[in-house]
């Protein structure tokens, strides 16, 4: 009767230990698993916060760049402002221009070209002021159709694609062309096709 007992007691030892274990086996498997989903949702996490920075750094990059560009638009429209301004003035330059030049003996022109010339220098200043710059090729110089347009051509065999009258200054705005110097320029003889197509030209010109 005692051995039973004894060996009962073995068994129900062993049964608690086995269920101690399988206990023990079951909350490391949790802790096992919860780590394991614990490092997936970190990595998630990091892999977020990674894509989110990069969106950050991309939009903050664009809003940079576009402030800028918004900056550097507002000084070219304030740079050239007077763009069209100075375009409607010019007519009004070259009235002054051809006043100043003109030739006279009388004492009471002379007086009013005095006056004349005064105005006109101080609205040069004013353009001048405004970046506007006003150019008059030389006579002789090499024909350059960047800043001057060839209004009229002479023959000229030994001297061609020279300037040898300036009929009306040119303007700049600071680094933009308003309008191009009217000169005449010399040329080698043309045959009549030639001659012909440069009538038509300056005819269009004209219009």
């Amino acid at each position: 009767m005692a051995k039973k007992t004894k060996e009962g007691k073995r068994i129900v030892k062993e049964k608690k230990h086995e269920e101690t274990q399988n206990n023990k086996n079951v909350e490391e498997k949790i802790n096992k698993d919860d780590k394991s989903n614990s490092d997936v949702e970190i990595e998630k996490l990091k892999s977020d916060v990674d894509h989110w920075k990069n969106e950050y750094y991309r939009a903050y990059a664009d809003m940079q760049n576009l402030r800028k560009r918004i900056e550097a638009d507002h000084r070219e429209a304030i740079k050239y402002r007077a763009e069209g301004f100075v375009s409607d003035l010019l007519p009004i330059l070259d009235g002054f221009h051809m006043a100043l030049n003109a030739e006279t003996k009388s004492p009471e022109m002379k007086n009013f070209l005095v006056g004349f010339e005064f105005i006109y220098r101080n609205l040069v200043n004013v353009l001048e002021n405004e970046g506007v710059k006003e150019f008059s090729p030389k006579i002789g110089e090499e024909f350059d159709p960047s800043y001057m347009q060839a209004i009229e051509t002479e023959v000229n065999e030994k001297d061609p694609n020279k300037i040898v009258k300036v009929v009306t200054k040119g303007y700049k705005l600071h680094d933009h062309l308003i309008r191009p110097a009217m000169v005449v320029v010399t040329i080698k003889e043309k045959n009549d096709k030639e001659q012909k197509n440069n009538d038509e030209n300056v005819q269009n010109m004209d219009a």
